[in-house]
C-alpha cells in the first residue's frame, strides 16, 4: 500500500510550493500523521532554517525535527558525486526516510528547487531518488515564457525520464499558466501523456509572484528603519521617485514599492501622505538608496506618524538597486500566512483533489485527529458556501481574520463598520484584503435600516419597546447583525470580541428564538488534543442547569458530534461513577442520564461517571467493566458551568489543546459567541463551525 509522494520538477521557479501546500493540507485532512521530507536542500547558514521546511512545519504544526526533515545539502551532494559516492548518498536518503515513513501514515517527499550550483544533476538525481525510495511521483512544469510546443516538449522529456526509470507518475500539472491557456495547456498535456495521468493546470496568481518587503530587505541586505512590523507587506510593483513630487503621485500603484534616494524628504512625505490618503492608491514601502538617510528634522516627524510603512536603507544607487529588485523571486515562506492559506487555496480550486487522492492511496486512518478535523472543517464549509456578518468591524482582530477567511475562499462575509477606518486599519496592518469581496456595512446606512427597526418593533412591541427605542436597538451593532440573520440577509453571526457574552446573544433570543425542539440555548467546545477530538459542553452558558435541562445539552451535544464526524459517546460527568454517589449534584446528573435514554435509546451514554474514568481506558474499565462509553468517551457534559468552563480553560492550558468554540446549540440559526480573550485562529474557527451550521445539519 502506497505511503508516500514524490512531488518534482525539471526546472527552477515552476511553483512547486502551491502543489507542497495544497497536497499537504489535503493529506492532513484524509491520514492521521503525515511527515514530510527533503532528501536534498539548500545550503544554509548556521542559526537559519532552509525555508520550505520552516514553512512546511510550522504552518501545518507537524511533528518532525528539522534535522530529520531532510537528508543532505546541495554542496554535499555534489562533493560525494565528484568522489564517486552517490550510492552514500542514496543509502542516507533512503535510512532517513524509512525512519519518517515507520512515524508516520502517510510521507510528502519534496523534490529539489533547481536553484543555484548543481542544477545539471538535479532532474536525474530526483528520478533515483524516487525510483530508490519506491513511491510515485507528481511532475511540476512552469508555463512562463514558453511556447506551447516548447511547453509540451520540455514536459513530455520530464515525464520519460520517470518513466524510463520505471517511476510511476500519477499527475502533471501545469503551473504558472496565462488563464486564458489554461485548457489549451490541459488538452496539450493529455494528448502526449498516457491517459491515466491526471493533468492539472493552475493559473498564474499575481500575488504569489509578488515579493514581500521582507524579501527585498533580505536580498539587498538593507537596513530596516520604520516599519518593522509591516514587511509582509507584497510588492505588487515600484517606481523611482527621481522628478517632481506633482508629477511623481501620477505614477504611484496600489502595493507599490517607493525608490528613492535618501535625501528627497519630498518624496519620502508626499509617498507617506499618499498612503494616508483616500485619493491615492496604499504603498507598501519605500526604499532610501546611495545609503543617505534623510535630515534628523524629517526622522523625527516620520517617528511621530501614527502608523509607518516600511521604509529601509540601502548603499547602491537607485539604478542597481532598481535592476536587483526586478530580478527577485519571491517566495513563500512561514510567516506569511496570507500566501500559504491562497496557495491551498489555488490548488483546491484546479486540482481535482478526489481524484488525486483515490490515485495517492486507498488508506484511510481511523479516528478523527484534529489536524483531519480541521481540514474536515473547511472542506465542508466550503462545499455549501455561506454567508457570514461579523458586526465588529472596529477590532484588529476581526479584520485578520476577515481577511485570512478571504485567502481561504471558504465563507462570504459581512462586516458591521465604518469602510474609511476599516481601510486604515488595513493599512496600518500591512495586510492583504479585497475590499471588493466583502460587504461593509453601517447600520444606520443600510438600505434595510428601516425595515429592520420597523421588524423589531413588531416582534417586541408586547414587551413595551417603542418604535424610537427599535431604531436606537438597530444602530447597535450586535442587534443590527443578528436582524440580517433573522431576515435571511446572512446565514449566521460570529461576534464577542469585543462584546460581552449576553450582548451576544439577547438578540438572539428576543427575536431569532430556540429551535421549536429546544428549551435551551446551550454551548458546545471542540477540544483538539494531541491524538483525538473531545466535545465538552456546556462551558459558556448556563450556570446551573437542571435535570431536564442536562439531559438536552447531552442530547444537542450528540447531534453535533454527530453532525462534525466524530461518533458521540456520551459521558455525564460527575464527582461519582456508577451508583455508589450520594448528593443533590449526584441525583441530578443520574437523573439527566435517565431522561437521556428513554428520549434517545440510541445514544451511547453513561452517568454519573468521572473524568478520569471517561477518558482513560484502564480507569474506566477497572470502574465499569461493561461499558460502551467508559475510557473512550468523545461527548463529556458537565454538570455545571463553574466546572465545564475550569475544567475546558485547564486542559486547554496544560495540554496544549485547541479550543474551537464556544459553538452555540438550539438556535434557530447560528449566531456563537467569541471570547474578548479569542485569537485570530479563534475567530476564524468559529466562523467556518458557523457555516456549517447554517448548513442546516
Amino acid at each position: 500500500m502506497n505511503k508516500a509522494i514524490y512531488i518534482a520538477t525539471s526546472e527552477s521557479n515552476s511553483g512547486k510550493s502551491i502543489i507542497t501546500l495544497g497536497l499537504m493540507s489535503m493529506l492532513i485532512g484524509k491520514t492521521a500523521k503525515v511527515g514530510y521530507f527533503r532528501p536534498i536542500i539548500e545550503d544554509f547558514e548556521d542559526g537559519k532554517l532552509d525555508n520550505h521546511i520552516e514553512t512546511v512545519i510550522s504552518y501545518f504544526g507537524l511533528d518532525i525535527r528539522f534535522e530529520d526533515a531532510f537528508a543532505i545539502t546541495k554542496s554535499q551532494l555534489i562533493k560525494k558525486k565528484n568522489k564517486g559516492k552517490i550510492g552514500d548518498v542514496l543509502d542516507l536518503i533512503i535510512e532517513k526516510f524509512k525512519h519518517l515513513e515507520e512515524r508516520f501514515d502517510f510521507v510528502l517527499v519534496e523534490g529539489t528547487s533547481f536553484s543555484g550550483e548543481g542544477t545539471a544533476i538535479e532532474l536525474d538525481m530526483n528520478v533515483l531518488i524516487a525510483k530508490n525510495l519506491g513511491i510515485p511521483t507528481i511532475i511540476v512544469g512552469s508555463g512562463v515564457g514558453k511556447t506551447l510546443e516548447e511547453f509540451l516538449d520540455g514536459e513530455y522529456l520530464a515525464y520519460d525520464s520517470f518513466k524510463n526509470k520505471e517511476v510511476e507518475v500519477l499527475a502533471f500539472i501545469a503551473n504558472k499558466i496565462q488563464p486564458e491557456n489554461l485548457k489549451l495547456a490541459e488538452d496539450g498535456l493529455r494528448s502526449v501523456l498516457p491517459k491515466e495521468v491526471l493533468v492539472s493546470a493552475i493559473p498564474v496568481i499575481s500575488s504569489l509572484n509578488n515579493p514581500t518587503v521582507k524579501e527585498i530587505v533580505e536580498e539587498l541586505d538593507a537596513t530596516v528603519l520604520f516599519g518593522k512590523e509591516y514587511l509582509n507587506n507584497e510588492v505588487g510593483n515600484y517606481s523611482v521617485g527621481a522628478m517632481q513630487l506633482r508629477n511623481y503621485l501620477s505614477h504611484l500603484k496600489e502595493n507599490a514599492l517607493v525608490i528613492t534616494p535618501g535625501d528627497r524628504a519630498d518624496i519620502i512625505l508626499g509617498a507617506l501622505q499618499a498612503h494616508e490618503s483616500a485619493n491615492y492608491p496604499s504603498i507598501s514601502g519605500i526604499i532610501l538608496t546611495g545609503n543617505i538617510l534623510p535630515e534628523d528634522t524629517i526622522l523625527k516627524l516620520i517617528e511621530g506618524l501614527h502608523s509607518v510603512v516600511p521604509i529601509i536603507s540601502v548603499e547602491g544607487g537607485t539604478y542597481r538597486i532598481t535592476n536587483q529588485i526586478g530580478s527577485i523571486q519571491s517566495k513563500i515562506y512561514a510567516e506569511n500566512k496570507h500566501k500559504i492559506e491562497t496557495s491551498i487555496t489555488t490548488f483546491e480550486k484546479y486540482v481535482d483533489i478526489d481524484v488525486l487522492a483515490n490515485k495517492l492511496s486507498a488508506f484511510q486512518a481511523e479516528g478523527m485527529t484534529p489536524k483531519m478535523f480541521q481540514y474536515n472543517l473547511v472542506k465542508r464549509a466550503k462545499q455549501h458556501r455561506k454567508h457570514i456578518v461579523l458586526p465588529e468591524g472596529n477590532d484588529d482582530r476581526i479584520i485578520i481574520a476577515a481577511s485570512r477567511l478571504l485567502a481561504m475562499d471558504v465563507v462570504d462575509i459581512s462586516i458591521i463598520g465604518s469602510k474609511k477606518q476599516i481601510e486604515n486599519k488595513v493599512a496600518e496592518l500591512g495586510i492583504a484584503f479585497d475590499f471588493s469581496k466583502v460587504n461593509i456595512i453601517v447600520p444606520i446606512e443600510s438600505e434595510y435600516y428601516q425595515d429592520y427597526v420597523n421588524t423589531y418593533y413588531e416582534l417586541r412591541k408586547n414587551k413595551n419597546v417603542s418604535i424610537a427605542m427599535a431604531r436606537d436597538l438597530m444602530e447597535d451593532v450586535s442587534y443590527f447583525g443578528t436582524m440580517m440573520v433573522h431576515k435571511g440577509h446572512a446565514d449566521g453571526m460570529v461576534s464577542g470580541a469585543a462584546h460581552t457574552t449576553q450582548h451576544t446573544i439577547l438578540p438572539a433570543l428576543q427575536f431569532i428564538k430556540t429551535k421549536p425542539n429546544s428549551s435551551v440555548v446551550s454551548s458546545i467546545f471542540f477540544m483538539c488534543l494531541e491524538d483525538r477530538v473531545s466535545i465538552f459542553g456546556d462551558c459558556a452558558i448556563n450556570p446551573n442547569p437542571t435535570a431536564e435541562q442536562l439531559a438536552e445539552i447531552a442530547i444537542s451535544s450528540a447531534d453535533s458530534s454527530l453532525a462534525f464526524g466524530i461518533e458521540p459517546k456520551v459521558a455525564m460527568l460527575s464527582y461519582s461513577s456508577g451508583s455508589s454517589g450520594k448528593g443533590d449534584e449526584v441525583e441530578k446528573v443520574r437523573t439527566a442520564t435517565e431522561i437521556v435514554k428513554k428520549k434517545r435509546p440510541d445514544l451511547k451514554i453513561e452517568g454519573p461517571i468521572q473524568y478520569d474514568a471517561a477518558v482513560d481506558m484502564e480507569v474506566g474499565q477497572s470502574k465499569m467493566p461493561n461499558s460502551e462509553v467508559a475510557g473512550q468517551a468523545s461527548v463529556l457534559i458537565f454538570p455545571d458551568l463553574n466546572t465545564g468552563n475550569n475544567t475546558y480553560k485547564a486542559v486547554q492550558r496544560e495540554t496544549g489543546a485547541l479550543a474551537i468554540g464556544p459553538m452555540l446549540q438550539g438556535l434557530n440559526k447560528p449566531v456563537n459567541d467569541l471570547s474578548r480573550g479569542c485569537t485570530v485562529d479563534d475567530i476564524i474557527n468559529t466562523v467556518v463551525i458557523t457555516a456549517i451550521q447554517a448548513q442546516g445539519f
